[in-house]
């Protein structure tokens, strides 16, 4: 399981020209699901995310989580995230896991985030997407487990 994290100001998903979510200040997660990923994937992933000290405290040093400083979380499906561009110019999706299980474990992580009641705001699964945000930093990383 992938998730690519960035540090924002605020982030929204627009499906179809309509506002479907925005969150403030917080984190931006895109979770790829990939074939063998378990649930026990997305629980190490959610507490890691819940705990990151990626937030500046009053010394400017990434010492705060999003926990710490009252923040939220946009979780967003990312496909491509299980794209190999290794061999020629065109992406490879054989890692990417079968649809129906992937929001499975999509959903499964949501839930792992809103439990650690951090307020928690998606996409849609599947759905195309216009994803707005403003990177704080820049700050972004990339997880896996």
């Amino acid at each position: 399981m992938k998730g690519l994290i960035q540090r924002v100001k605020r982030a929204s998903v627009t499906i179809n020209g309509e506002l479907y979510s925005e969150i403030n200040q917080g984190i931006l997660v895109l979770l790829g699901v990939e074939k063998g990923d378990r649930e026990e994937n997305a629980d190490k992933l959610a507490d890691k995310i819940s705990k990151l000290r990626i937030f500046e405290d009053e010394n400017e040093k990434m010492n705060l989580s999003v926990q710490d400083i009252n923040g939220e979380i946009l979780v967003v499906s990312q496909f491509t995230l299980a794209g190999d561009c290794k061999k020629g110019t065109r992406p490879s999706f054989d890692k990417a896991e079968l649809p129906q299980r992937a929001n499975e474990l999509y959903e499964y992580f949501t839930k792992q985030i809103q439990q650690k009641n951090i307020p928690t705001k998606t996409g849609v699964f599947g759905a195309m997407m216009d994803v707005e945000l403003i990177n704080d930093g820049p700050v972004t990383f990339m997880l896996e487990f």
